[in-house]
């Protein structure tokens, strides 16, 4: 039996040329803020981010907009955009709450997921594996991302979903600054696979009290990471003297 042709795509369920433009435009600045290439604080110039993306200043003020909703940009009358700051209070907080509900999340996901989700959390797992032996940090968190995502999905709780989304943004780029430490990137892989075991067992509450680790060891580096700085600072300015 011959299969069927693949049946074309109606013109009003395809997404329209400036939905992808808002959403390349939304990509290109999250990446830019999240990676750090746009540090805290930083003036967002529209002439310069339009020639740079090559867009107008309506599509780019239309992400700006979203990227505000999202925590990641700042918008004040005088003072137009910029990169919202991230101070370790914030960091804190965040880590405290949305460790909590991803916590809360695997131990609903392990009941309701399905045994396809679960093998397709496994296999963005092992492609997560793979960037991290290549060192490829960008590729790492894009899939790293959809891994936790899946599971706050998983759990079919839509209160819960809404309120993990408000903060994503914002936790996503806290996470990136421990994790170019080679050595809790390292450790980070592993809490990783320890959590895939839980999920693939089903076993809710372990999975919990691992993600709920997982948060807290992130956290911990952070800390860590922003101590060793004044005192980097200070060695070097002892060794200019």
């Amino acid at each position: 039996m011959s299969a069927k042709p693949a049946q074309p795509v109606p013109a009003s369920k395809q997404p329209g040329r400036k939905g992808r433009l808002h959403t390349n435009t939304v990509d290109a600045l999250h990446r830019m803020i999240v990676t750090g290439e746009l540090p805290p604080g930083q003036k967002l110039r529209e002439q310069e981010l339009c020639d740079r993306l090559g867009v107008s200043r309506t599509p780019l003020r239309e992400a700006l907009r979203t990227l505000a909703a999202q925590g990641l940009v700042r918008l004040t009358q005088n003072r137009g955009a910029e990169v919202a700051p991230l101070t370790l209070s914030d960091i804190v907080a965040l880590f405290d709450v949305v460790g909590t509900l991803e916590a809360l999340a695997a131990r609903l996901a392990c009941k309701t997921m399905p045994d396809e989700a679960i093998a397709e959390v496994g296999v963005l797992h092992y492609r997560m594996m793979l960037h991290h032996v290549r060192d490829e940090l960008p590729e790492y968190f894009a899939l790293n991302q959809q891994i936790h995502r899946a599971v706050v999905e998983a759990a079919e709780n839509p209160v819960l979903l809404g309120v993990w989304e408000t903060l994503a943004a914002r936790v996503e780029r806290a996470k990136y600054l421990p994790n170019l430490q080679p050595n809790r990137w390292k450790a980070a892989m592993h809490e990783h696979d320890a959590m895939l075991a839980a999920l693939v067992a089903r076993d809710g509450e372990a999975l919990g009290r691992l993600i709920e680790a997982h948060f807290a060891n992130g956290l911990a580096a952070i800390l860590a990471a922003n101590r060793e700085e004044p005192a980097q600072a200070t060695a070097a300015q002892a060794e200019r003297d």
